[in-house]
């Protein structure tokens, strides 16, 4: 019996099949544990792996139906011991989970049921009005700076790389923060949805061989971010105080306060996401005059 033949089998059967509440709780624990499950890895590259392991899936029960023998049995080799290949691969995120439920009391347990709210459009705006006075302020003292301003893609990784901050956005803090005597102004500092997550976070550099060579390690690790995350990161040189801004890869250098509130803005505020990548008015608004 094949594995569509058991599908049949089982819908047949539903007009037998009797629902007792028992079977509600196992269905909400389910939709529990994948909901945080989901929730948990989504902010890291774990998902990417999720993501592989579906389509090792979909690609056995194809050459299964085919009945290609030599790969249907490379693959029973591996589907058998999944949950083993499961644990070893998401180790790190099954300990952090187990951990996190371990600290809570049971009167706080309904928090892992919660998503964190979207902070408000007023939030997130005088955040970006203190990042972009803050900007000014370090490029006019030549204070070396590198902000990392989150949408949608979430920075789980890189995240974990620095100290935790979670405050809400002044120009006292960002320059606090990066601050040439500060033990976090080397890193990046993190922000999501109008508040500062974390600083002294570590960014991947981009390979782009072309880039120019004036260019120091903190350009390079912002436009690198930016290959890597639909993020714009902000940077100001610690030789010239020019102000750059990185996303997708491209990096729009000399900018002035007004010039980089307005790009922030549009971004974060007007620009929705499934009109960024087409060729839409705010795309186009976006990278308007922008250049390598």
């Amino acid at each position: 019996m094949n594995v569509f033949e058991n599908i049949a089998d089982f819908f047949s059967k539903l007009p037998s099949l009797s629902f007792r509440i028992t079977d509600l709780l196992d269905i909400l624990l389910v939709a529990f544990i994948l909901y945080n499950g989901i929730k948990l890895i989504r902010e890291t590259r774990a998902f990417q792996l999720v993501k592989g392991l579906l389509l090792l899936g979909v690609i056995y029960i194809v050459i299964y139906q085919l009945q290609m023998q030599a790969s249907t049995y490379i693959f029973s080799l591996v589907f058998p011991n999944i949950f083993l290949v499961i644990v070893i691969l998401f180790q790190q995120e099954i300990r952090q989970v187990i951990e996190k439920v371990g600290k809570s009391k049971i009167t706080n347990l309904s928090v892992l049921l919660k998503g964190s709210d979207a902070e408000s459009i007023e939030t997130v705006s005088d955040a970006i009005i203190e990042i972009a006075k803050a900007v000014q302020r370090m490029s006019e003292s030549k204070t070396g700076s590198l902000i990392v301003m989150e949408k949608e893609m979430l920075l789980g990784d890189v995240i974990k790389t620095g100290t935790g901050i979670d405050a809400k956005i002044s120009h006292e803090l960002i320059g606090n923060i990066f601050y040439p005597k500060s033990p976090l102004h080397d890193g990046a500092a993190v922000v999501r949805h109008g508040r500062l997550l974390c600083a002294g976070c570590v960014l991947p550099l981009t390979k782009d061989d072309t880039i120019s060579s004036d260019l120091g390690t903190r350009h390079r690790a912002a436009i690198g971010m930016s290959e890597q995350s639909d993020a714009m990161i902000i940077v100001t040189s610690e030789e010239t105080g020019v102000i750059s801004l990185a996303f997708r890869g491209v990096l729009d250098r000399g900018l002035t306060e007004p010039e980089l509130r307005e790009k922030l803005m549009n971004y974060l505020i007007d620009s929705p996401p499934d009109k960024l990548t087409g060729e839409g008015g705010a795309f186009r608004k976006i990278f308007k005059g922008w250049k390598k």
